[in-house]
């Protein structure tokens, strides 16, 4: 027997019926030819795939909240994923489902955000002349892009979860779930705690309607509500929370909302970031010569203004602004010799 099988037999063993088996996973979009990994599960190898990735390593240059702060710790696309993983195999643990799987899902839901946060999704938006859907780009990423051209072929069950952790569409498996779930739950109270080194907000801003039910501190809301889904999902067959729960969670993100995510302090530069991410796309529009050779061939057959928007969602923060400025900010003259 190999460890895998070892692994498969003990998900039997432990997780409750309606959880995602390995073993019984929908399978990959290309099947691997040499079958699947002797030590590594489906859902293991999924992860392994999206970490090695270069979409992944991009995340730890990409905005959260706040533009390119000055400061070590505010939170990243990197930061946020690894928080957002930790919640989803708690939660999935407690509920006795597929940990592996949440952890895939959750490694890859952000892989197609682009640079300076929703500034980024709102200008290409613009720009497309229709809606820019982060949650879609992380599929096209993860089928697609990587890999030059030929993608990372996720399991199903990793890759709807990766589709499905916003929008309108539910993810089918309940780890899917855990993760849309667990995406809320951390960027709310990791956007207070940034907002707080900010000097934006204070523990004591928080509404005492919501502090009492949630608490006080970071660590005191997030345990409350990891705690609270736990209990309140129980063997139901869906991931909830408790009506209390809820309606205080739903409370503190439009107290964001309100405080921090139209904060002319905190989105101050979010207009000049849209701005440069515009210009940058009408310049490709004009240039599409200009576009990396590794982009060149995608012109042919997924057209201009897709393959452009490929390559600005994949930027970086810093890769955008250096980009900005050697195509649009002049030189200084200095003498060659």
């Amino acid at each position: 027997m190999t460890v895998r099988e070892a692994l498969q037999r003990r998900e039997h063993e432990t997780l409750r019926p309606d959880a995602a088996f390995s073993d019984r996973s929908r399978g990959r979009l290309t099947p691997n030819a040499q079958g699947e990994d002797d030590v590594r599960t489906c859902f293991q190898r999924d992860t392994d795939r999206i970490v090695h990735s270069k979409a992944f390593r991009r995340l730890m240059h990409k905005t959260q909240v706040f533009l390119q702060p000055e400061g070590d710790h505010y939170r990243t696309r990197m930061t946020h994923t690894l928080e957002v993983a930790r919640i989803g195999r708690t939660i999935a643990r407690g509920l006795r489902l597929n940990e592996d799987l949440a952890e895939a899902i959750a490694m890859g839901h952000d892989l197609g955000h682009t640079p300076f946060g929703h500034a980024g999704e709102a200008a290409l938006t613009e720009a497309l002349g229709h809606p820019f859907c982060h949650n879609q780009q992380s599929l096209r990423v993860v089928d697609q892009l990587e890999r030059n051209g030929e993608g990372l072929n996720l399991t199903y069950e990793t890759r709807m979860g990766i589709l499905g952790h916003t929008g309108d569409r539910i993810p089918e498996t309940l780890e899917g779930q855990i993760i849309r779930k667990s995406d809320q739950i951390a960027y709310v109270n990791h956007d207070i705690d940034d907002a707080i080194r900010a000097g934006i907000l204070t523990d004591g801003d928080i509404p005492r309607s919501i502090a009492r039910i949630l608490g006080e501190t970071h660590g005191e809301r997030i345990n409350t509500l990891v705690c609270d889904v736990i209990r309140a999902s129980g063997e139901s067959g869906g991931i909830f929370m408790s009506a209390a729960v809820e309606k205080a969670h739903r409370d503190l993100r439009a107290f964001m909302f309100e405080r921090v995510y139209r904060n002319p302090v905190a989105k101050s530069e979010e207009s000049k970031a849209k701005d440069m991410l515009q210009k940058l796309f009408s310049y490709y529009v004009a240039h599409p010569d200009a576009l990396p050779a590794d982009f060149q061939p995608q012109l042919s057959f997924e057209g201009m203004e897709r393959t452009i928007c490929d390559y600005i969602a994949g930027m970086t923060d810093k890769y955008a602004v250096d980009k900005f400025t050697e195509l649009f900010v002049p030189l200084g003259w200095r003498v060659r010799g």
